[in-house]
Formats: C-alpha cells, structure tokens, sequence
C-alpha cells in the first residue's frame, strides 16, 4: 500500500512539473505577440523619450479631425485623449475609415521634439455594439470624408 502512495505522489508531482514547463513555454513564446499600448497620462507619466516607438491609445476629441488632401504627404490631425491628457496627433496617407470622433483609437509611432505624436499607424477601435444598416442605407462612418 506504501509503494501505492509513493508511486501516486511521484506522479502528481511529475505531472505539476510538466504543467509549469508548458505555461512558462507559453508565456515567453505569445510575451512578443501580446500588444500594450499607454495611455496620454502613462505616456507623460512614464516620460516617454522623443524618436521612441510607442503604441498610445484613447478617444479621438470632438471637432479635432481633420484631413488635408491637398498636401503633397496627405496628412491628417486629430487629438487623443484619455480624459485628462490630450495628445495631437498628425499621421500621413489615408484616414482608416473607423476613425471618427468620439470612438476610441490606439496609434502607433513616436513623440516628436514638440510633443506632437507622429503615428505611422493608426488602428481605429470599434464598441460592441452593431447595427445592421437598413437597406439601401449608407452606414454613418462611411459619410464622413
């Protein structure tokens, strides 16, 4: 009966082991793939250097979007804000066709000498919530330039 017990516990403590080796596998593999991004309060909490690539995510503000084609780049500005940072934010090329104002965005790129933050990437967030547009309808975020 000893010899059972002993065996048992052998066991359970081999498989716990396994068990560990696997997770911390795991971990460090998907670590590189997790995406993090800070707040305009974290941002300037954490002084981010300038030229630093960061991803900084918040509300695009009301009435701050805007888009200027007739520049040669195509650039356009918005402001971030986490409700109590605001961050301008000006990127180049095309504006994804979720970014609108008052809806969430996370954007990558760097802070420049002027606090401006230049996004190579923009990622326009969505809520949760959808509706079907009714038919013949054309969706409100696709009205707006």
């Amino acid at each position: 009966m000893l010899e059972r017990i002993g065996a048992r516990r052998v066991l359970t403590i081999a498989a716990l082991g396994a068990a560990v080796v696997i997770g911390a596998f795991a971990a460090t593999n998907l670590a590189p793939n997790t995406v993090y991004y800070l707040t305009p309060s974290e941002a300037r909490d954490r002084a981010v250097p300038v030229g630093q690539t960061v991803r900084l995510g918040g509300l695009v503000l009301d009435g701050t979007l805007r888009y200027e084609p007739g520049r040669s780049d195509g650039r356009f500005f918005f402001t971030i804000s986490d409700g109590a940072v605001s961050v301008p934010v000006v990127g180049a090329g095309a504006i994804p066709g979720l970014l609108r104002e008052g809806a969430g965005a996370v954007v990558q790129g760097a802070f420049a000498a002027d606090g401006t933050f230049v996004a190579t990437q923009v990622i326009a967030k969505h809520d949760e919530v959808y509706t079907a547009p009714k038919a013949g309808a054309t969706p409100a975020h696709r009205t707006a330039p």
